[in-house]
């Protein structure tokens, strides 16, 4: 097994030729994770491993899916399997460790916004309610707690964060209750990342905030890419004008259990 430096990963692009998940691209494209592969000169399998997702591609390789880098602290990892061979591995070497489920693939088009539509969901914000722009302060903020720190915590500085990161929030009385955020960048573009506080779910927040950050990345050129974790984000995507495009497998493998 061949843990891969940056400017080795255009070996195994191939293995993942097809693939539409911006994470896979974020790795190849230089930005943020991790890959390695069998044989760095002749690669038949290979893995990525993005923030939270292990992606899997080529032929099931059992010392892949087992593994976990060091410095991984995330309770679960989710692995994306491509193959009923790939699922069929994970089950065996995770057993008992592991929740299958499906996430939701959402189209990737250019042109599907209404930006009218996007400015007026961001108008409708009650005034108790503020929407600011994540700085360095609200960055700081935004790590510090355990169910928004994924708007912002795949970029280990700040500086790193205002290079190639851009995100909302909305504060009531001062405290962060909602945010949309870039999880991870690739190459004119972002991964989404949406999070509201538990007690101000079902208030409209969620739309305005992602409503904000979409505008934001239209404004720049780039493009506000969304994956769905469930049917209510699906739900979402579609409201903002996204379109569903399918499901696939995954799994929850509890890697300290």
């Amino acid at each position: 097994m061949y843990h891969l430096k940056k400017e080795e990963m255009n070996k195994i692009a191939p293995l993942f030729n097809g693939w539409e998940d911006t994470l896979i691209w974020s790795c190849l494209q230089g930005y943020m994770g991790d890959a390695w592969t069998d044989n760095i000169d002749n690669p038949k399998s290979a893995q990525i491993i993005t923030g939270d997702f292990c992606f899997l591609s080529g032929i099931p390789n059992k010392d892949l899916v087992n593994n976990i880098p060091e410095y991984y602290s995330s309770q679960d990892i989710l692995m994306i399997p491509p193959t009923n061979e790939w699922e069929n591995l994970i089950e065996m070497e995770y057993a008992g460790k592991f929740d299958r489920f499906m996430r939701y693939s959402i189209k990737k088009e250019k042109d599907v916004f209404d930006i009218s539509k996007l400015s007026a969901n961001v108008e409708k914000l009650s005034s108790q309610y503020k929407i600011r722009k994540i700085d360095e302060e609200l960055y700081n903020q935004v790590l510090k707690q355990s169910w928004l720190e994924d708007l912002c915590s795949q970029f280990p500085t700040y500086d790193d964060y205002k290079k190639y990161g851009i995100g909302f929030v909305i504060l009531h009385n001062d405290k962060i209750v909602s945010g949309a955020s870039s999880y991870t960048v690739y190459d004119k573009g972002i991964e989404i990342e949406i999070d509201t506080k538990k007690k101000y779910r079902r208030k409209g927040l969620a739309h305005i905030c992602a409503s904000k950050l979409i505008l934001e990345c239209l404004d720049r050129g780039i493009y506000p890419s969304w994956d769905a974790a469930n049917k209510a984000s699906v739900a979402l995507a579609e409201k903002l004008g996204y379109h569903f495009d399918r499901e696939y497998v995954t799994y929850a493998v509890n890697i300290f259990e």
